[in-house]
């Protein structure tokens, strides 16, 4: 591929996925800030790797599998491990998200899920991946895509219970 018709890809895929890939990364890494630098290294990684791109996925569910392996590298680090980095919800990049609260109960009682479940919920959810794209990206049969959906739906209900019928 032509260097121009490569930087035209860039500029589109940026376009497209660069919100929705930083709530995701936010959500990962609890750091605004690291999560900026997780997304323009996600953006670097598939410039570099775009060549190898078999189009065997669509383009978002590829930049999402990257995105999420570069917040897992950034999660293994000294620095991540030996940092407070405390959520803070008014930090959280605008996005489409499904509903809209008056409060963050819902979105922090997510974030506070095993990462497991968190993940599914993140991609199904919030980037609004169908469950085989939500499989390809984790590398999972789809079968534990909805499991942990309904595992992580039942965590969530038991934890909102009280919030959820409060007058």
């Amino acid at each position: 591929m032509a260097e121009a018709e490569k930087s035209a890809w860039l500029e589109g895929a940026m376009a497209r996925w660069e919100t929705s890939l930083l709530r995701l990364c936010y959500a990962y890494l609890n750091d605004v800030f690291l999560a900026e630098d997780a997304v323009q290294e996600t953006f670097l990684k598939a410039w570099k790797g775009y060549d190898r791109f078999r189009r065997a996925a669509d383009e978002k569910t590829w930049l999402t599998r990257i995105a999420i392996n570069t917040c897992k590298d950034t999660m293994k680090s000294a620095y991540f491990q030996h940092t407070d980095r405390s959520a803070s919800l008014d930090h959280l990049p605008e996005g489409s998200a499904p509903f809209t609260l008056e409060d963050h109960t819902v979105t922090k009682a997510v974030l506070r899920l095993p990462s497991r479940y968190r993940e599914v919920v993140l991609l199904r959810w919030l980037q609004g991946l169908s469950g085989d794209e939500t499989a390809r990206i984790l590398r999972v049969p789809r079968f534990t895509v909805y499991h942990r959906l309904t595992k992580a739906q039942q965590l969530l209900k038991q934890e909102l219970e009280e919030w959820y019928h409060a007058d």
